[in-house]
């Protein structure tokens, strides 16, 4: 039985039902829909922690989707998992795929700076200053971009930027 029908969330049910009647009302391929569904149920299945499943059906979505920006979020979302399962090369790996296909992503843009600031992080604490500034400043190149695509959020990488003298 498809995640959707078995939803006990309100708001993945109520989600669901506007999903569905939006896929009957707008003129999509049956693979286009397909494709939906297994992204919708991979939604699903990542807001309840169910990492393996979610990425299952992400991998399904991709397999049918053709669209270059639908498969962007897909891509991130992949990457979202990863991160949260601390494979943050992956991770990077599908945050970058997805700017591919859409660069105007700022929350991949987000993402991948925190990544790089935890690795400046961790090299510092294992004595290499070299290695962390280049994290950092690697970190601060891609929160940049964010900002710039949307320039009132992101306000503590902002800070972060000021504070360490990298915001131009």
């Amino acid at each position: 039985m498809p995640r959707s029908r078995i939803n006990a969330n309100f708001i993945d049910k109520t989600f669901s039902i506007v999903a569905n009647i939006l896929l009957r009302i707008i003129p999509t391929t049956s693979g286009e829909k397909e494709a939906f569904t297994y992204y919708r149920d991979g939604m699903s299945a990542q807001s309840e922690g169910n990492y393996a499943e979610a990425l299952q059906n992400y991998y399904e979505a991709m397999r049918l989707e053709i669209d270059p920006y639908d498969r962007s979020y897909i891509l991130y979302n992949i990457g979202l998992i990863h991160t949260s399962n601390g494979e943050h090369t992956k991770a990077l790996e599908y945050y970058f795929r997805a700017l591919e296909r859409n660069p105007f992503l700022p929350q991949a843009f987000n993402n991948m700076a925190v990544i790089c600031h935890y690795r400046g992080e961790q090299a510092i604490r294992q004595g290499d200053s070299e290695i962390a500034e280049a994290w950092f400043n690697q970190a601060a190149e891609y929160w940049k971009q964010a900002i710039a695509l949307t320039p009132g959020n992101y306000i503590e990488a902002q800070n972060w930027l000021k504070i360490t003298r990298r915001f131009e």
